[in-house]
């Protein structure tokens, strides 16, 4: 038995670090590793995420879009959550700091990180302040930097309207409040999950990705990448130190953010579309993509990669890009938000 079991680590090893690996080991290495492809279905989707705090419906969820989409969310009415988070654009703004109520800027000089795929996100904002969507949601819009404006205030504005009056009273059974409505909008985020050439190879397609992709994804796992970046989403489900080698961040420090109690611990950013979400980091410092692998190499694995290493780690990071996964959500009732 013991004979058996030294061949098979030593089999496994010589596929992670040098031999030929197939493609259905380099599948089933990444599985192991934690690396899972994106839901194709609603009920799939309701297996992995459904929040058992505030369960998904249909209607709630169409009410959440409606709100997302919602310029009464804002103090002067010219903002929503779309705005920062853009759908079709990776889900974030491509600005270095995020713009809100009046053009002010984030005080720490903090960007918007992606809304897409964030799902399974157990940690949201830079610090990790908030645990779920639901949480995340009512964040931006008290902020004086950004939307600005109380729960009071937003319930009464919707309570205004018959439309939402209705919506609310059919989703929650009662009236409108601040809670309900960030349980619509965790809701609606949760279905804004991604596909790609990455999910489709993970499925079993051979040929959906490329040899140098292929060749990327297994230096993403043998470098220690995977340690971080996990799960669907790869990232978001844990808080890390920044950096975890070294003493100094590897770009200029604008912002003097450091991360959750100033100890430099960030929440690990998620990779889906990651080549759509320049600039990067907290702060937005750094715009190549290909900049970041070789700064997380420095001072987070502590093995400084080369050009080629490099490349095809981005080969494979592209592979990570996706449309949004249509779940059949929007409803046929008479109401107009759904």
């Amino acid at each position: 038995m013991k004979i058996f079991l030294s061949s098979l680590l030593i089999s496994s090893l010589f596929l992670l670090y040098g031999g030929g690996m197939s493609s259905s080991e380099l599948r089933s290495l990444a599985k192991q590793n934690n690396l899972k492809s994106t839901p194709k279905s609603y009920s799939q989707l309701l297996k992995l995420f459904d929040n058992p705090k505030n369960r998904m419906s249909t209607k709630k969820i169409n009410l959440g879009r409606t709100l997302f989409f919602e310029p009464l969310l804002s103090r002067d009415e010219s903002i929503t959550c779309a705005s920062c988070h853009k759908i079709g654009e990776g889900g974030d703004d491509n600005l270095p700091t995020a713009i809100g109520f009046k053009n002010r800027k984030n005080p720490k000089h903090l960007n918007s990180p992606t809304v897409l795929d964030t799902a399974n996100a157990k940690f949201l904002f830079w610090d990790g302040r908030a645990k779920s969507l639901e949480e995340q949601a009512g964040g931006p819009i008290q902020a004086h930097f950004e939307m600005n404006l109380t729960p009071k205030e937003l319930v009464e504005r919707l309570s205004k309207n018959p439309m939402y009056k209705e919506s609310f009273k059919e989703v929650f059974d009662g009236n409108i409040t601040f809670s309900d409505v960030k349980k619509a909008i965790g809701a609606y985020e949760r279905t804004l999950l991604t596909r790609g050439k990455y999910d489709d190879f993970l499925d079993g397609n051979d040929t959906a990705i490329s040899k140098n992709a292929k060749e990327g994804l297994k230096l993403f796992i043998r470098k220690g990448c995977v340690e971080c970046h996990y799960g669907v989403a790869l990232g978001a489900e844990n808080i890390q130190r920044f950096p975890k080698h070294g003493k100094m961040f590897g770009f200029k420090n604008i912002g003097n953010f450091k991360g959750k109690d100033d100890k430099y611990l960030f929440r690990v950013p998620l990779l889906r579309n990651i080549t759509k979400t320049a600039p990067y980091y907290h702060n937005g410092m750094v715009k190549n993509l290909k900049d970041v692998i070789k700064i997380e190499s420095q001072y987070e694995i502590n093995d400084e990669l080369n050009n080629e290493q490099i490349n095809l780690i981005y080969d494979f990071l592209k592979t990570l890009d996706g449309n949004l996964v249509d779940y059949g959500l929007r409803g046929t009732s008479n109401n107009p938000i759904y």
